[in-house]
């Protein structure tokens, strides 16, 4: 379902990639691109020099173990790119501590350093305030897990690798009502976050058209919360048997661990925010299991395991959803400059029309660790699939 694509190295190992420059349909995929792939990047005139991307997230701070993935993501891609011997990256990742202010104070450093593409940001706060300044001066923006209408509204210059929240919350309620998972749900979110209130107004939009009865809509104010008592009684006393939880993961271990102690057990169900629970310093992952949630990336999948392997051997841990997205995006981008044939001597607004058109093209589409087929609409938005998974004995199941 998720493929990480073969190209031949040097003509003693495999890279993994998503990217190749196609004939016909161009897509950008498969071992077809591998032989040609060092002297197309080389005939795109890449080596007389390198692309500048520049990076932006979370690398301290609460929301620093999303930055940090979306990051080293990257940096697997760019050093695989890279080893190609034709289209060269440098990155620049600067940290925004998932604040709209810092990550524009990010943008203006990355300008002044000469960005050219930029990749990110990974939370959608900081992400809609830089992409404001991104559309002003026409520089490319790809984010990796941004996933907020708002990045996009408007800006013709800003994509996502990730799903969009209204996408997330629509499909979550189908596949609740379609798989019989629950009859009475309640919905903890995050009132202060972009990402957890745009999933849960589709998911009630979606649950009240077909029949999915929500009994308790409780909220906390930041991800920083650490007591979910009430949320969870009044879960409780609504006699609900599924807890929906559009959240990301670090509150979300704290909210299996309190229902635990009080002893609630109905299922739980998350979506792409809650991939890495079971990676967390410190959390029981036998609290989590059972739980469900929606993602377009499973680490145990056979197809990943290149990408595990070396992100492992590199960060001494597994790799999550963030992580994956993050190489995709660096694979995406690496994609289009093929097919434009772009070069680094181009200036960044020229690097961006012409990126916008490739990405919006009929004939363009990535096969990635986090989906096959991907492509884009003028609107900014991937299709791709979601995969439901199950944790069970303490991995992803895919359900």
């Amino acid at each position: 379902m998720k493929k990480v694509l073969s190209l031949a190295l040097a003509c003693t190992m495999l890279v993994s990639v998503l990217a190749g420059c196609g004939g016909g349909a161009s897509s950008a995929s498969s071992g077809a691109a591998a032989s040609g792939a060092a002297s197309s990047a080389a005939a795109s005139g890449a080596e007389g020099g390198v692309f500048k991307i520049g990076g932006i997230g979370p690398t301290t701070g609460s929301a620093a173990v999303y930055g940090l993935a979306t990051k080293q993501g990257a940096e697997i891609a760019i050093e695989e790119i890279n080893a190609l011997g034709g289209v060269q990256f440098e990155m620049n990742y600067q940290d925004d501590q998932a604040e709209g202010e810092k990550g524009v104070s990010a943008y203006n450093t990355l300008k002044d350093w000469g960005m050219q593409i930029l990749y990110g940001c990974t939370t959608s706060g900081s992400c809609a305030a830089v992409a404001a300044e991104s559309y002003n001066d026409r520089i490319f923006q790809l984010t990796p897990s941004a996933s907020s209408t708002d990045v996009t509204s408007g800006r013709d210059n800003v994509f996502q690798v990730c799903f969009t929240d209204p996408n997330q919350g629509t499909t979550a309620a189908q596949y609740i009502v379609d798989n019989a998972l629950g009859t009475k749900v309640a919905v903890i979110y995050n009132n202060a976050d972009p990402y957890s209130t745009g999933i849960y107004t589709a998911f009630a939009a979606k649950a009240s058209e077909i029949g999915l009865e929500i009994v308790s809509t409780t909220t906390f104010p930041s991800d920083t919360t650490t007591d979910f008592s009430v949320q969870l009684t009044d879960a409780k006393s609504a006699g609900a048997d599924l807890v929906f939880l559009p959240i990301y993961y670090t509150p979300a271990s704290l909210i299996l661990a309190q229902a635990k102690s009080m002893g609630y057990a109905p299922n739980f169900f998350g979506c792409d925010g809650m991939d890495g629970i079971l990676t967390l310093e410190g959390f029981d992952t036998s609290l989590a299991e059972g739980l469900m949630l929606m993602t377009p990336f499973n680490a145990a999948d056979e197809g990943s395991k290149d990408f595990v392997t070396k992100y492992a051997a590199a960060y001494g841990e597994e790799p999550n959803q963030f992580a994956a997205d993050g190489y995709d995006c660096i694979y995406a981008i690496y994609a289009a400059i093929e097919k434009a044939g772009l070069t680094p001597d181009m200036d960044a607004q020229t690097i961006c029309e012409k990126m916008i058109e490739t990405f919006t093209a009929s004939d363009f589409s990535v096969d990635g660790l986090t989906g096959s087929g991907m492509t884009w609409s003028t609107a900014g938005e991937v299709s791709k699939q979601p995969v439901g998974v199950k944790v069970t004995d303490g991995v992803y199941v895919n359900m």
